[in-house]
């Protein structure tokens, strides 16, 4: 199994919404894709409450049947047409993939 982990820091506004606004609408965003691409096994996506200053304000928690789901996930057409949204909303971005 392949664990694919993000952290996004996001802007203060884009997408003419809010921080919090963007939080919800990419969470909403990347939880939809739940059962809408093979190989992708389980999508969660956590709002941080802390908002210390180490803290990242969004992460994605997903798991993947192997490599190969995770590069196809990453190509479909539903995950590529959330990107610009996403993009256009995050300051910094951190990203882990590793088998577990």
């Amino acid at each position: 199994m392949i664990k694919h982990i993000v952290l996004w820091k996001l802007k203060d506004e884009a997408n003419g919404l809010s921080k919090d606004e963007n939080a919800k609408a990419i969470k909403q965003k990347l939880e939809s894709l739940n059962g809408q691409i093979e190989g992708l096994i389980k999508i969660e996506v956590g709002i941080d409450f802390l908002h210390s200053a180490e803290s990242a304000d969004i992460v994605l928690y997903s798991e993947f049947e192997s490599k190969e789901a995770l590069n196809f996930y990453q190509q479909h057409p539903l995950h590529k047409a959330m990107m610009p949204f996403i993009a256009e909303a995050r300051s910094e971005r951190r990203v882990v993939d590793y088998e577990g």
